[in-house]
């Protein structure tokens, strides 16, 4: 007898950092370490792995959004090199921790979306 799921999508599980299959346990046990099984429907989530991925785009997205507003910045106003330096640097890294969990929970939800019969298992 198998257990009915409902189609959780992966944009809102990535949003609330849930579990791909249910949509309701937490996905992570650590900043980034997520945790082995879902508390609520036993998905083994050790076999999820989202690698550089996640990273990777959020260093595209933050560039693409980051770089013009600080060139506006520096155009329209005069600040000295060193604050365009510290100013930039706390955007960016505030912005990508800021992100990082979710463009996480996002890859987990897609490779579970699109990858289901080689992630789940037939024990849970």
């Amino acid at each position: 007898m198998s257990t009915y799921y409902p189609n959780v999508s992966p944009m809102t599980a990535g949003l609330r950092c849930a579990c791909p299959r249910c949509g309701r346990g937490k996905l992570f046990k650590g900043f980034l370490t997520t945790n082995e099984r879902c508390s609520v429907c036993g998905l083994n989530l050790a076999r999820q792995d989202s690698g550089d991925g996640p990273a990777v785009f959020l260093i595209f997205i933050l560039g693409f959004l980051v770089v013009p507003v600080a060139l506006w910045v520096s155009m329209t106003v005069e600040w000295p090199l060193w604050l365009h330096a510290i100013v930039w640097s706390i955007v960016i890294l505030g912005l990508a921790l800021g992100m990082l969990r979710p463009a996480k929970a996002y890859v987990v939800a897609l490779q579970y979306r699109h990858r289901r019969d080689e992630l789940e298992d037939t024990d849970a």
